[in-house]
């Protein structure tokens, strides 16, 4: 098949494509668990059948003289049963001409991992949704109807480059916080790239109760949580440096985009500790500074920070051999400001129809620190936390702080080697 279409890569791709490694894949992981096993012949023609309607990842990742590219691949979707650690590596020597992102099942459980160049969580929720649509249309064709499960976007809608179309020129009237370099959890790192992966399931409304005790967020509260955590963990000789919480945020619900590609930027809340500081006034704190860097204002100009990459003239000349260096660089020194990252991808909906089935979803990110995903389904709050640390005590402090509210939680792990 002859191929006439190509994609330019947003500026966050560039990012992940620059500093995707061994253990922190620039991938994610988005699950599904249904109420029976799942078949391995049919998740694979639903696949192919999701796969139609989203072209927009029916693609592959090219080098070309000053960025890189996707361009469209005959490349099919293959399912196979799990294998391989959450966030497997999809982008490198190996998957030349190959799609970014996997389908693997166990048991129950349907398992989607993506390469965060080709789409955030957002696109990637919807994506797993229609293979779960079709998935259950083929096993149970009397009883699940037909179903409209995207939003009915042109083509065009789906693919855009929604940082280069909502760009706009730096507001110099909004001053956005600087951060200092940030703590990072002390000692060793899991051997082999590993990382730990743990699912924590609560009911959602136990944890919103907790939160409004507090006057604060669901957000607010399980971050402020899992920053005390490391807080108590912290060397004393370390406790001058602020832990600082990164948060990605969706700018769909800032600017009208359909694209199924990334659009996204992230926030950062920081503290520093003082001996005089409880939970209570901690959050109160991370809560309201949470709300000011969410305001229009301040989003728009992090939507600066994304696109100037490419307004630079030097970077738009330099060759792809030079650029990527300097944006790992960039990379590293941005991280130097963040502790751990909180994504909450919020309340997962589908139609009735199809609700019966599911039982919860869950996901995990790759990170080089920490990294906790939460997410929400009918009653079931679901933590997704991956670390690249030997020790489990800051991961320990945090669920028992949990607990200690009173929140009863069901626990799962994957095995590493130490």
């Amino acid at each position: 098949m002859a191929h006439e279409t190509w994609y330019r890569m947003d500026n966050v791709a560039k990012v992940f494509l620059a500093a995707a490694n061994d253990r922190d894949t620039r991938s994610f992981r988005i699950t599904c668990t249904l109420n029976e096993d799942i078949e391995e012949d049919i998740l694979g023609a639903a696949v192919k059948n999701a796969a139609k309607e989203r072209p927009q990842y029916q693609v592959t990742i090219l080098r070309g003289l000053f960025w890189h590219y996707m361009e469209p691949t005959d490349d099919e979707p293959v399912v196979t049963i799990e294998n391989e650690r959450p966030c497997p590596m999809l982008y490198d020597q190996k998957t030349f001409g190959k799609l970014h992102y996997h389908v693997t099942y166990h048991y129950n459980r349907i398992n989607l991992d993506f390469f965060h160049a080709i789409a955030d969580g957002n696109g990637a929720i919807e994506f797993l949704n229609l293979i779960v649509y079709h998935y259950l249309k083929l096993k149970h064709p009397n009883e699940i109807p037909d179903i409209p499960m995207t939003s009915g976007a042109s083509e065009a809608a789906l693919s855009q480059d929604s940082f280069r179309h909502y760009y706009a020129k730096k507001n110099k009237n909004v001053k956005k916080k600087k951060f200092r370099n940030a703590y990072h959890i002390k000692g060793q790192k899991l051997p082999y790239n590993q990382l730990r992966f743990m699912e924590v399931h609560m009911n959602v409304g136990d944890v919103i109760k907790k939160a409004k005790e507090n006057h604060v967020s669901l957000t607010s509260y399980i971050a402020t949580k899992l920053m005390m955590s490391i807080y108590k963990d912290m060397p004393v000789l370390n406790r001058i440096q602020p832990v600082t919480i990164s948060m990605p945020v969706n700018l769909r619900n800032y600017y009208p985009s359909d694209t199924s590609r990334n659009f996204f930027n992230s926030v950062n809340v920081s503290h520093l500790f003082k001996s005089t500081d409880t939970f209570e006034s901690v959050a109160e704190q991370f809560n309201a500074d949470l709300k000011n860097e969410l305001t229009p204002e301040m989003v728009e100009a992090r939507m600066y920070d994304y696109e100037k990459l490419e307004k630079i003239l030097f970077i738009r000349l330099a060759p792809l051999f030079l650029k990527n260096p300097v944006v790992k660089i960039g990379t590293h020194q941005k991280a130097k400001k963040v502790t751990a990252v909180v994504s909450n991808l919020g309340i997962l909906k589908v139609p009735e129809e199809l609700s019966d089935y599911i039982l919860s979803y869950n996901a995990y990110c790759s990170t080089s620190t920490m990294f906790v995903v939460c997410s929400t389904y009918k009653d079931d709050f679901v933590l997704g936390i991956s670390s690249a640390y030997k020790s489990t005590q800051v991961i320990r402090d945090f669920i028992k702080s949990l607990s200690d509210e009173g929140i009863e939680m069901t626990l799962y792990s994957n095995e590493v080697v130490d």
